[in-house]
């Protein structure tokens, strides 16, 4: 259908990627996926996007998959031309690609090249596109003025919460944060939301390293609510906003953290 709202999901062939994707498709959103995906072997590999977009076109929606980094100008532009070219229109942005460090190195020892690649994947990456998709959105939003416009950020609980063996991963989160209020502030003349979801402890490929060391925090009390974070939790705050009921509270940072941000005494 020529009217359904589009959505560009990046990073969204596992995880919470998926799970965000999945959900907008089922609140009536096309989508758009990005991924990266490697084998163990360093090939690319399509699979689990494939099965993304399967899950997507089961609830009646039109799906296409792109392979990109986000950290790369080329790719960035292809995505929108994609966009462009198939949908001509895009509602909805959400900057989900990240990645964390290849390995957890204390800050004294951590590399250069590690910094520019979280960096690059998880802050520069999302800055710049999200540049690219606000300028469309303001073209689009002067010609269909009805029309609803909205981004979001995945961010993460280590935006305020120091890890020294990721000092990296932590910086381009903190980033990611101030990157949200700047774009809400910039936006909202147009009338385009934006807003930052804030994961906590998440069970997902990225977590799966320290499963155990998180199941001893999380049952000793770490988070108030004493269970892993599941991806459909990050989904249900997203299609919140894809349906508009916090139009008026851009620039939000929404916890989706078991109440990790408490920080209780």
């Amino acid at each position: 259908m020529a009217d359904r709202p589009v959505a560009i999901v990046t990073g969204a062939s596992r995880g919470i990627g998926r799970a965000i994707a999945v959900e907008l498709a089922s609140l009536g959103h096309d989508l758009i996926v990005n991924y990266f995906d490697l084998t163990p072997d360093g090939d690319p590999d399509d699979s689990h996007a494939q099965q993304t977009k399967k899950e997507i076109t089961r609830l009646g929606a039109d799906c296409e998959v792109l392979r990109g980094d986000v950290s790369k100008a080329g790719d960035r532009t292809r995505l929108l031309d994609l966009a462009k070219d198939k949908f001509g229109r895009c509602n909805m942005l959400v900057n989900n690609a990240g990645v964390a460090p290849l390995a957890r190195l204390d800050i004294l020892d951590a590399t250069e090249q590690s910094f520019d690649r979280v960096l690059g994947i998880n802050l520069k990456g999302p800055y710049f596109l999200t540049q690219q998709v606000a300028n469309w959105m303001i073209e689009q939003k002067k010609q269909h003025p009805q029309q609803s416009f909205r981004i979001v950020n995945t961010g993460s609980i280590s935006a305020y919460t120091s890890s020294p063996s990721r000092g990296e991963y932590c910086i381009s989160k903190a980033g990611v944060r101030m990157m949200t209020s700047l774009y809400a502030d910039r936006l909202a003349e147009y009338g385009i939301g934006v807003f930052e979801i804030s994961p906590g402890i998440i069970e997902t490929d990225m977590t799966r390293a320290v499963k155990d060391k998180y199941d001893k925090l999380i049952a000793d009390g770490l988070t108030p609510i004493r269970r892993w974070g599941q991806p459909a939790d990050i989904a249900k705050a997203v299609g919140a906003i894809a349906e508009g009921r916090l139009d008026f509270s851009t620039g939000t940072v929404i916890n989706v953290d078991g109440g990790f941000h408490l920080r209780r005494l």
